[in-house]
Formats: C-alpha cells, sequence, structure tokens
C-alpha cells in the first residue's frame, strides 16, 4: 500500500470513529435528559406570581408598538423607557449610571454582510441596559444578578418580530421577580438587570460585567431567557454540569414546581453530542467567563422562535405562571443556602 493510500486509510477511520463517537455521545445525552421526564410536574409549591400583571406585562412588551425592541430602534427606546418606569414604580433603588440606564456603544460585524449588500459594521451609539436593586438582609454578602435581555429582532421586510417567548416572557418574568423581592428581600443583595444588544452578541451583558467589578464577585448569576412556552409542560435550568453545587438546590424546587425542570443543554460537544450546549447562547455565559456560577432557564426552541410568529397570544398562561413561581423559588433556595 503506498503512503497516500496508507493516509486515506488512516483519515476514512479518524472520521469514522470521530463520528461514532459523536452519535454515542449524543444518544447518551439524550438518554440522561429522558431519564428525567417519566416523574410528571404536580408539586404543590408557593404560588408567588400575579398571572393577569403577568400576562399584560409580555403582552405589552411583545405589541407591536414596540416594534421587536431592536436595539437603538424607536421600539427599543420605548421598551427601555417602560422598563425604566417599572423598576421605579417597584420600588428598586436606581442601580445605572443615570438612574437606572447604562449607556454604551459597541460595533456590532455582520456575518451576513460577506454575502448580501450593505455595511460589515455597524456603530450603535444609543444601547444601555436597565439596572436595580434590592438591597439584602445580611450586611457584607456578595449579590445575585437576576437577569433578562429585553431586545429582540425588529421590524424586517417579513415583519414585526415580536419576540413574545425571546424574550419579553424573560422582562414580564423579571419584573414579577422583582416584585416579589421588593416585598419579600433576600438574604444576598439582588441586582435586576435587563439587558441590551443580547442579540447582537451579548453586548449588554458584556458592558455591565466590564463596568462593574461587583459584578464579577457576584455569587452567581439567575438567567431567564424564553420561559413562557413548552408542550411538554417542561424548562429546562441548565448550568448544573458547570456548577454541580446547584443540583441538590434545583431538585429541592423541581420536587415542589408544578412545571417540569429538566437539567441539560449545558454541556460541550465532547460530552453531549448533537445535544445543544447553551452556554454561551444568552447573557449568562459573560458571566460565566468572568468565573460567576450561573443557572439559566429556557425552554426548547419552538417552531415560531425567531420569527414573526412568536407572539404573546401562543402563551400558555398556566405554563407561565407555574414556571415564573419556580424561578421565584429557586431563586429564595440559591439564597438561603449560599454563602
Amino acid at each position: 500500500m503506498t503512503t497516500r493510500a496508507k493516509r486515506r486509510v488512516i483519515g476514512v477511520t479518524v472520521v469514522a470513529a470521530a463520528f461514532v463517537y459523536y452519535q454515542t455521545a449524543t444518544w447518551l445525552e439524550r438518554r440522561t435528559i429522558d431519564a428525567q421526564r417519566p416523574a410528571l410536574a404536580g408539586g404543590s409549591g408557593p404560588r408567588y406570581v400575579d398571572r393577569d400583571r403577568l400576562m399584560a406585562d409580555v403582552t405589552l412588551l411583545a405589541s407591536s408598538e414596540m416594534g421587536g425592541r431592536r436595539t437603538g430602534s424607536p421600539g427599543g427606546l420605548k421598551a427601555r423607557e417602560w422598563i425604566a418606569s417599572q423598576f421605579k414604580a417597584i420600588g428598586l433603588a436606581p442601580a445605572g449610571e443615570t438612574q437606572y440606564l447604562q449607556p454604551f456603544t459597541f460595533t456590532h460585524l455582520s456575518i451576513k454582510r460577506l454575502v448580501l449588500p450593505g455595511p460589515a459594521e455597524t456603530q450603535y451609539t444609543d444601547a444601555a441596559n436597565v439596572l436595580g436593586r434590592i438591597d439584602g438582609s445580611v450586611a457584607g454578602t456578595k449579590p445575585i444578578v437576576i437577569s433578562a435581555h429585553y431586545d429582540h429582532l425588529g421590524t424586517t421586510a417579513t415583519g414585526i418580530f415580536h419576540g413574545a417567548d425571546d424574550t419579553a416572557s424573560g422582562v414580564a418574568a423579571l419584573l414579577a421577580v422583582a416584585r416579589h423581592l421588593r416585598m419579600s428581600p433576600l438574604r444576598h443583595p439582588a441586582i435586576v438587570a435587563a439587558f441590551d444588544a443580547e442579540e447582537l452578541g451579548l453586548e449588554g451583558a458584556s458592558a455591565f460585567l466590564a463596568a462593574r467589578p461587583e459584578a464579577r464577585t457576584a455569587v452567581m448569576n439567575v438567567n431567564l431567557d424564553m420561559v413562557s412556552r413548552n408542550d411538554r409542560n417542561e424548562i429546562f435550568a441548565a448550568g448544573t454540569y458547570h456548577s454541580p453545587q446547584f443540583t441538590p438546590m434545583l431538585e429541592d424546587v423541581r420536587s415542589r414546581a408544578r412545571v417540569q425542570v429538566l437539567f441539560g443543554h449545558d454541556r460541550p460537544l465532547y460530552r453531549g453530542g448533537g445535544v445543544d450546549d447553551w452556554t454561551r447562547l444568552s447573557d449568562h455565559y459573560v458571566f460565566h467567563d468572568a468565573g460567576v456560577p450561573f443557572v439559566y432557564f429556557g425552554v426548547e426552541d419552538h417552531a415560531d422562535y425567531h420569527t414573526p410568529m412568536d407572539t404573546a397570544d401562543k402563551i400558555d398562561r398556566r405554563f407561565y405562571g407555574d414556571v415564573v413561581d419556580m424561578i421565584i423559588d429557586a431563586i429564595r433556595t440559591f439564597d438561603a443556602r449560599l454563602p
């Protein structure tokens, strides 16, 4: 056999072995997730959330009036102003540079412009996070950062990308959490963060951590993104692969939850194969990269993900309310057990 032929055989063997490993890792990861499913959710945990208020908030944020909330757009600015007004009405202490707002600028590089007409770079000079704070009851404790992004894809020739599940649902849940914590504070301080420009590369979370040393020493980040729709009554709590100390806490939470809380979507390719790893896909990644542990609550993609059909009327009111109740229970559990 010639040297070239030997190299070809070795190459084919390596590719075949990699394919078999990938398929095996995918099968094992799906089996691990599926093994969590037989136990039906039916807990009797506490109810914290006003469902009418929750649905009113998500409906407003996903309305045509907000125009898809693209960073820097009139609808994005309107959403920002409304969220800041809600922070004030709830009674959160301002935690931005100008009251509740943390302005920032960035340059977005578009890969699409390699093949489509238009500029390869876009300057965003009017982005801003909305930040509030609730003091904790124990002096000297480090904060828990609770976050959701309010931006979405805006309006195109295709129509308005309403972004009801992605993630007006996360922001409305964030407001529900803030209302609860304002009345019943945690031991730890809570930083309540509505981030801008997540869809453009996690820019808001990056600006937040770059400017706030306190955030880089937070005990954890709880990130909410797509928490209102799932036909199987399931919500994932991702992050336990990286921070297994959260597993027993979340096991207690899911024993009380009215929705099924699953672990997964947080393993790298070599462990999870073709099961999506969400570690880098939302704002929690910036915290993870800075060494801050995270738990990310989110549903798996549905047919309306990143389409104009992601509208508030598709949201299951019961499921959504039960999810937000569970998230508040989880935050209170983390607070009670973390140093």
